[in-house]
C-alpha cells in the first residue's frame, strides 16, 4: 500500500509538472534532445550498448555532482582496469558537460522517471554491476529495483543539510525502508552520518569520508591557456585584469555591474566576467549590461581561435554564456565572487577557485556548502560579505592589495590540498565491498 500511494502521488505530480518541463524544453533547448530517455526509451545504438551489461552505474543530478562522478570514475578505473561506466544525469546542463567527457566504451544517459515499470526496464537492459548515487538521491523505486536485481548500492559524498533533514524526517516511514538497501553510505561529516542513521541507515554501513568536492583535478597552466585564448578572441588584451561574478542568480548581476562601474574608475584595465548559473538568462543580463552603458563581449559570439588582429578598446564586460568553461576562467581572475549567496540562498561551489589559489568572496547564504565555507573561513581562505556595500569594499581592498590577495589564495589552496582524498578512500571501500 505504501509503494502504491507513492507511485500514485508521483504519477499525478509528474502529470501536473509536465507543462513546466515542456516550457523548460522550449526555453533551454537541451531538454528536448533524448527526452524519451526519461521514460527509458533509447535509440537503437544506445539500447545495444546498454544490453552489453555489467557497467558501473553512477548517477549525478547536476553540474556539481557530475565532477564528483568524473573523479570517482577515474579512481575506480585505476582499481578496476577495463571497467565500463554508465553515467546518468538529470539536468540538461550537466548532460551537456558530460557529453564532452564521456566516450565509448562508457555511456551517458538521462536519469529515468522514478516509476516501477520505467526503472525496471532500465535495470533489465543494463544489468549494472553496481549503482553509486552522488550526494543524496533517495529515489524509492530506483532503490527497490537495485535490491530486486541484487545490484550493490552505494551513496557517495552523501550530505543532508538541516533543512533537507527536516524534510526527510517527515518521511521516516519511507527512509527507514530505503536506507537499509545501501551496501555503504559514504558521507561528508559526522553530522551527516548522525542524520542518516536517525533516518534509518544501519550505523555499521555509514562511513564519514569528508567532502569529495575537494577532489578538484586541476591543470592551472592548461586552464590559463584556454582562458587567455578565449579572451583574446573576444578582444581583450594581456594587460587586462579580471574579476568574476560566478554562477550568479537574478539580482546578483545587477549588483556586480553597479559595483564594477564604480570600481573600474582609476583601474582602466579592470574587466568583469559574468557567468550566470543558467545560461538561458544571457539575453536579460545583456540588457542590464547595455542599460548601464557598458560594452560587452559574449563567449558564444567570439571565435574559438584567438584573433590577434582585433584592435580598439577592449569590452568592459565578458558574458560567459556557455557551460563547462567557468573553471578555466578562474585561473586568470584576481577575485572571484560566488553566486547564489547574496540575493538567493544555498550558494554555489567555492572549491574550484580555491583550488586554483584565487581570492574568494561569498555572500552570507552559503547553506549548501556550509561546512566547506566554515573550513575556508577558519583557514583564512575566503572573505564573507553581507551586502552590496561590503562586497564593493572587499573587492577594492583585494584588487589594490596583491599581497593580501595572494595570501588569501594560498591559504584556500592549501586547505583544498589537505582535505583531498575522500574519493580515494571511497573507491577503496567500494572495490573491497564488491
Amino acid at each position: 500500500m505504501l509503494w502504491f500511494l507513492y507511485n500514485t502521488a508521483f504519477t499525478f505530480f509528474f502529470i501536473a509538472a509536465l507543462p513546466h518541463y515542456l516550457w523548460r524544453m522550449r526555453r533551454r533547448g537541451g531538454y528536448r534532445k533524448d527526452f524519451l530517455q526519461r521514460v527509458a526509451i533509447y535509440r537503437p545504438e544506445v539500447r545495444a550498448a546498454l544490453e552489453e551489461g555489467g557497467r558501473l552505474w553512477l548517477h549525478a543530478v547536476s553540474v556539481g555532482e557530475i565532477y564528483v562522478a568524473f573523479s570517482l570514475m577515474e579512481e575506480l578505473r585505476q582499481r578496476m582496469p577495463g571497467a565500463r561506466f554508465l553515467l546518468s544525469t538529470t539536468t540538461s546542463t550537466a548532460h551537456a558537460i558530460a557529453r564532452k567527457r564521456v566516450a565509448a566504451p562508457d555511456l551517458l544517459i538521462y536519469f529515468p522517471l522514478d516509476l516501477p515499470l520505467i526503472q525496471r526496464r532500465l535495470f533489465r537492459l543494463a544489468r549494472p554491476r553496481l549503482l553509486a548515487l552522488i550526494e543524496c538521491e533517495l529515489w524509492p523505486n530506483l532503490i527497490r529495483q537495485a535490491q530486486d536485481f541484487h545490484v550493490p548500492l552505494f551513496l557517495v559524498n552523501g550530505r543532508l543539510s538541516p533543512s533537507s533533514f527536516r524534510g526527510y524526517r517527515r518521511l521516516c516511514f519511507l527512509t527507514r525502508r530505503l536506507l537499509p538497501g545501501f551496501e555503504k553510505l559514504f558521507v561528508q561529516t559526522a553530522a551527516d552520518a548522525a542524520r542518516m542513521i536517525e533516518l534509518g541507515a544501519p550505523s555499521e554501513r555509514v562511513r564519514v569520508m569528508g567532502s569529495a568536492k575537494y577532489e578538484m583535478p586541476t591543470d592551472p597552466q592548461a586552464a590559463v591557456e584556454r582562458a587567455q585564448s578565449a579572451l583574446r578572441a573576444a578582444g581583450f588584451s594581456e594587460s587586462d585584469r579580471f574579476w568574476i561574478a560566478a554562477s550568479t542568480w537574478p539580482g546578483e548581476e545587477s549588483i556586480a555591474l553597479d559595483i564594477h562601474r564604480e570600481v573600474r574608475r582609476g583601474r582602466p584595465n579592470l574587466k568583469l566576467l559574468i557567468a550566470p548559473r543558467h545560461v538561458e538568462r544571457a539575453d536579460e543580463i545583456l540588457d542590464e549590461i547595455r542599460a548601464r552603458g557598458l560594452s560587452v563581449a559574449r563567449r558564444t559570439e567570439s571565435s574559438v581561435e584567438p584573433r590577434p588582429e582585433v584592435s580598439g578598446a577592449a569590452p568592459d564586460v565578458f558574458l560567459l554564456d556557455t557551460t563547462g568553461e567557468l573553471k578555466d576562467f578562474y585561473a586568470v581572475a584576481e577575485v572571484v565572487f560566488i553566486g547564489k549567496s547574496l540575493t538567493e540562498h544555498g550558494g554555489q561551489n567555492p572549491i574550484e577557485p580555491a583550488a586554483l589559489g584565487r581570492a574568494v568572496v561569498v555572500g552570507p547564504h552559503m547553506e549548501n556548502f556550509a561546512v566547506v565555507v566554515e573550513e575556508l573561513r577558519q583557514a583564512g581562505g575566503l572573505v564573507e560579505v553581507h551586502n552590496a556595500e561590503e562586497w564593493k569594499h572587499a573587492l577594492i581592498r583585494l584588487l589594490d592589495d596583491p599581497e593580501e590577495r595572494a595570501a588569501l589564495g594560498r591559504r584556500a589552496e592549501a586547505l583544498v590540498g589537505r582535505k583531498a582524498g575522500a574519493l580515494r578512500r571511497t573507491a577503496d571501500e567500494i572495490v573491497s565491498s564488491l
